[in-house]
């Protein structure tokens, strides 16, 4: 009764309000649509879409075929595709169930002992029906999925494997980790483990690509190796750097080789030549001055002693023994970062 106060009209005006006028068009504004991440967007929806690591997918179609599931515990470098994998085959396993079958955890949140007896001890005692809303078969099980799995500790560990003996008629365990050695050996004995490998450069580009033709974004030549080379074989962070640059620059401007150095925060490689050129004077005042004009540009100190690490060891115009005392030094200049 109250909004109907506020408002001061009936709906018959309101509805009047909205549909009449000289234009005959609505005046009730439009909402916002909300911009969703491309990592989120371009997320392979089933098995065959994702990128590379062969012998995963493989492995997982055969599974699928077959609608059988073993736990699996998917470990490598960030960003390769580990958990979409095995939300993609989830999807495929279970339709419109997906989100009532499966049970995503970030154990390095949730990594106590308390979640493993809680969460996921109660979700893993429900039981499954082996038919989904549409009537198609699916298999008579969940999936209770546990990313970052090596930042649990120790005793939640040991709780999961009583839970994964147990409840293995009912739920299957899928754990994502960059580091398989902190994962305890009885729960690595249960899994089948699979390694994701960095993506090759010809696969992430391949991937830009498609992005960039579906979103309407141009790119300079040589933008799409200098993302690669940026992201390190993690697709994530490429495709992330990508849609950031797009974001500043705007809808219908060119993405150039410098929008993607500063928006991922890389040193130009002419600061490294001059900061070495310096160093070989063997005058410290000019040395102490070139580093603080080079401390107000604000690069990161740890990136900028990586990619020095990188151009030291691939230069061609130092000894190795020149290379072995420089890397030396450096290692151990990076320990007070």
């Amino acid at each position: 009764m109250q909004a109907f106060l506020k408002t001061g009209r009936t709906t018959g005006e309101s509805s009047a309000a909205g549909s009449g006028g000289d234009s005959g068009t609505t005046t009730a504004t439009k909402r916002p649509k909300h911009s969703v991440p491309w990592v989120e967007k371009y997320r392979p929806k089933s098995v065959d879409d994702v990128v590379e690591q062969a012998e995963v997918v493989a492995v997982l179609r055969e599974s699928l075929s077959t609608t059988d599931l073993p736990n699996l515990l998917l470990y490598g470098p960030p960003g390769t595709g580990k958990t979409s994998t095995i939300l993609a085959a989830a999807r495929q396993l279970f339709g419109d169930m997906f989100k009532e079958r499966i049970l995503e955890l970030n154990a390095s949140d949730d990594r106590g002992i308390a979640v493993i007896r809680n969460k996921v001890k109660t979700f893993a005692q429900l039981t499954a029906s082996g038919t989904r809303t549409d009537g198609k078969p699916c298999p008579p099980f969940k999936i209770v999925i546990l990313d970052e799995a090596d930042a649990m500790t120790h005793a939640a560990q040991a709780a999961l494997r009583r839970t994964m003996e147990k409840e293995t008629k009912t739920t299957r365990f899928c754990l994502v980790c960059n580091y398989v050695s902190r994962i305890i050996e009885p729960i690595t004995s249960r899994c089948t483990k699979f390694r994701f490998k960095p993506l090759g450069e010809e696969k992430i580009i391949e991937r830009l690509r498609y992005i960039c033709d579906q979103e309407g974004v141009t790119v300079d030549d040589g933008v799409y190796k200098d993302i690669v080379e940026i992201s390190g074989g993690d697709l994530r962070r490429a495709i992330t750097t990508l849609q950031s640059c797009h974001r500043l620059k705007g809808a219908q401007a060119r993405i150039e080789r410098q929008d993607i150095l500063e928006m991922s925060g890389v040193v130009p490689e002419r600061y490294l030549e001059e900061f070495i050129s310096v160093c070989k004077s063997s005058n410290y005042s000019k040395l102490e001055e070139y580093v603080q004009n080079l401390s107000y540009d604000a690069y990161s100190v740890g990136q900028l002693f990586e990619q020095l690490t990188e151009y030291i060891v691939y230069n061609d115009g130092l000894t190795e023994k020149q290379k072995a005392v420089i890397c030396d030094k450096l290692g151990v200049s990076m320990e007070t970062v």
